[in-house]
């Protein structure tokens, strides 16, 4: 088989965005605590000097990495939230949303959750915070809404039921990487979406 030739020259966007997918195709294929910069350049036939002229260290790409997790899955959730009918629907929307990029990227919990094992705190721990925080906001604003317009439970404790919508997800990835699979993490997904939504919803 023949060695393949030299990558042609990318804009710098174009190539920083090619560094992060082979990041996440390799955190979602082993160990990403495994992952060097040396796996990078050969996922990609480039040098080692190549990857640092676009990221000045692995730290940075592993920011860059988040960064893009958190532009794309934030694009999805508000996009979907936007297009259901009610408030309640948007939740439902957004669970499901959140369950298919997962599914689309497995190397993204992977990569999130052995970092978060680390003990000492890190920027992209603090990272992880933020996006944390932001999704806790979107979900406790539909949550608001909802709620005015009587679909859930009066009183509800929003907070504590974003925190649940949050949580129900990472068990499912969990679950997945157990598997080493996502063949069946939609399904599994309505089930556990139907109890969250009949565990919130006013009752008639």
């Amino acid at each position: 088989m023949a060695t393949p030739g030299p990558r042609t020259r990318q804009p710098s966007e174009t190539r920083q965005t090619e560094i992060i997918e082979a990041v996440l195709d390799l955190a979602a294929q082993g160990n990403p605590a495994d992952i060097t910069t040396a796996d990078i350049a050969d996922r990609l036939n480039l040098s080692q000097g190549a990857v640092f002229k676009h990221f000045p260290s692995k730290g940075a790409i592993w920011l860059a990495v988040l960064d893009w997790v958190q532009s794309r899955l934030f694009a999805r959730l508000e996009a979907a939230a936007q297009r259901a009918d009610t408030p309640l629907a948007g939740l439902g929307a957004m669970f499901m949303a959140h369950v298919k990029f997962i599914a689309a990227h497995p190397g993204v919990p992977r990569l999130i959750f052995q970092h978060l094992r680390r003990s000492e705190d890190t920027p992209l721990k603090a990272g992880v915070r933020n996006m944390l925080a932001r999704y806790r906001k979107l979900l406790i604003e539909c949550l608001g809404e909802a709620e005015k317009q009587g679909q859930v439970v009066q009183g509800l404790d929003k907070s504590a039921a974003a925190m649940l919508f949050i949580g129900a997800i990472q068990g499912l990835a969990i679950q997945s990487m157990l598997n080493g699979s996502s063949t069946k993490m939609q399904e599994e997904a309505r089930r556990v979406l139907k109890l969250y939504l009949q565990a919130i919803e006013a009752k008639s």
